[in-house]
């Protein structure tokens, strides 16, 4: 089984996910918070972490490179989706310098951005 962490501060969207990721058979995990989510991340191991870019307290991209104290470059690349709603030029080229795959919210096809989430 697939352990996912989702982190979002806009909790419709967040307990929405999670529901969703859940009846799909995935064990996930939930954080409104990317302080708090950056201590899930060192006490468990997770296949996908799926990010908001905006967080109320850090950003994604801060949650990344915190995370680069546990994974290589390459396991950033694979595990990290950012989703983001802001996709200026430099929300891409940040995004792409860790290889991560972003996502644009709102999302046009809710099934297609689950699979691209997990892919």
């Amino acid at each position: 089984m697939k352990h996912l962490l989702i982190i979002e501060d806009e909790i419709l969207i967040l307990k929405s996910l999670q529901k969703l990721f859940e009846r799909k058979g995935f064990k996930v995990d939930a954080s409104p918070s990317g302080k708090v989510a950056i201590d899930m991340i060192f006490a468990n191991n997770y296949d996908k972490i799926i990010c908001d870019l905006m967080l109320q307290d850090i950003s994604g991209f801060d949650v990344i490179e915190e995370s680069r104290k546990k994974y290589s470059a390459q396991e950033i690349s694979q595990k990290f989706v950012i989703m983001t709603a802001y996709n200026s030029p430099q929300v891409l080229s940040k995004a792409s310098s860790y290889q991560c795959r972003l996502l644009n919210k709102p999302f046009q096809d809710l099934d297609e951005a689950m699979k691209q989430m997990i892919e």
